[in-house]
């Protein structure tokens, strides 16, 4: 049977025609951040999974429909989308987002329906602990994660005063919380800034003011681009620029040498040594022409993780409980390495240091430097009441 794929960047034609949904086919929604300055967020974790889907060819061995959806990062359109996806095309599975304020729009609408929605990036700590839920599973980690990365390494290097930096949203909230969790020393100053906010030249200021021992930031997408560029205008490159999702491979072809050497926390790079990760990664760079980040990586796993779990219903999607058991194995070789689900369906996974490197092909990317958490689970798990 021939798979179908519908795809587009209007989130109002996508849907356009959908039919319901045959027991023979499977039927899965994206939904990511695909304009705006965040958008080659969005278009890796898309590309991601269609790679994946490619490579697979039926996911699940079903003839497979997919549908994506441009969420815009808006809340309120994310969370009218996701319904319709649900309601109207009774998709079997929702795929995405990149921003937490949208996963906290769709979860409701898509897991109170009964399909099963899997996050390839946000992972909020609400959801990872009280509010759990058995439709919910995660293919990134809980958010704080790799910002506790960032805090263990600042801790190693004995920094005493760390200014601080976040957009005011719940994963800024939880980048810094989480950066905290590992880090013991003093902070130089705490900056929530506007979520999309792309001049940094009053934050810069107080940088330079207050004289810290380093930065840790978190600043995703052109925000990131944005703030790597000024901060090297500012003077400020002998300041240690740490980070996690600020500096990486959907960042890097804009900053270029300008985000060199710079640091971060990971739970993979382009660089991993495994079999797994080479299909992924060669693949990606032949098919889109540039390097994958962790964006694409995390989407190529929901999309093995759908298949590996279809599979072993043999198609069979009308059992919940069985499916979601099946989900909870994560039967299949992840880019990443080891790879298991916690009690809450969020990841437990090594974690590392990377940093910006050019390779020897004159792209830019990062690179394992070293791992900090071995098996490391999310700090939330424990308030998750599920098995």
């Amino acid at each position: 049977m021939k798979r179908t794929l519908l795809a587009s960047l209007m989130a109002a034609t996508c849907l356009t025609g959908a039919a319901s949904a045959a027991e023979d086919k499977l039927k899965i929604g994206l939904i990511y951040t695909l304009s705006g300055p965040a958008a080659a967020l969005g278009e890796q974790g898309r590309d991601g999974f269609m790679l994946a889907a490619d490579q697979i060819g039926q996911i699940g061995g079903l003839e497979t429909e997919i549908i994506v959806i441009d969420d815009e990062r808006k809340p309120d359109l994310a969370a009218s989308k996701a319904r319709e996806l649900v309601e109207r095309d009774e998709v079997d599975f929702v795929v995405g987002p990149i921003f937490s304020n949208i996963l906290i729009a769709i979860h409701k609408p898509v897991t109170e329906s009964g399909a099963i929605l899997i996050s390839s990036n946000a992972g909020t700590s609400n959801f990872a602990g009280k509010d759990c839920h058995p439709n919910f599973f995660v293919t990134s980690y809980q958010n704080d994660q790799n910002h506790e990365v960032m805090g263990a390494y600042a801790e190693k290097q004995g920094y005493q005063n760390v200014f601080l930096m976040a957009p005011n949203y719940q994963a800024g909230l939880d980048s810094l919380n989480g950066f905290k969790r590992s880090y013991s020393g003093g902070v130089a100053g705490e900056v929530y800034t506007e979520l999309g906010q792309l001049d940094f030249s009053s934050e810069l200021s107080q940088i330079a003011a207050f004289q810290p021992d380093a930065l840790f930031t978190f600043m995703p997408g052109g925000m990131g681009v944005n703030l790597v560029k000024q901060y090297n205008q500012a003077g400020l490159g002998e300041t240690p620029f740490l980070s996690a999702f600020t500096v990486d491979e959907t960042t890097l072809p804009a900053t270029q040498d300008a985000a060199l050497g710079f640091l971060g926390g990971a739970t993979w790079a382009p660089d991993m040594d495994n079999a797994a990760n080479e299909k992924f990664v060669s693949g990606y760079e032949e098919k889109y022409g540039h390097v994958p980040g962790t964006y694409a990586m995390q989407a190529y796993d929901a999309a093995q993780l759908i298949d590996s779990a279809v599979r072993k219903l043999d198609g069979n999607l009308e059992d919940k409980d069985a499916l979601r058991a099946a989900l909870k194995e994560a039967d299949f070789d992840s880019p990443r390495g080891d790879f298991t689900f916690g009690n809450n369906n969020y990841p437990i996974q090594d974690f590392y240091l990377v940093k910006a490197v050019k390779r020897d092909d004159g792209k830019y990317a990062t690179s394992m430097v070293e791992r900090i958490f071995d098996d490391y689970q999310d700090n939330y798990a424990a308030e998750c009441d599920m098995n």
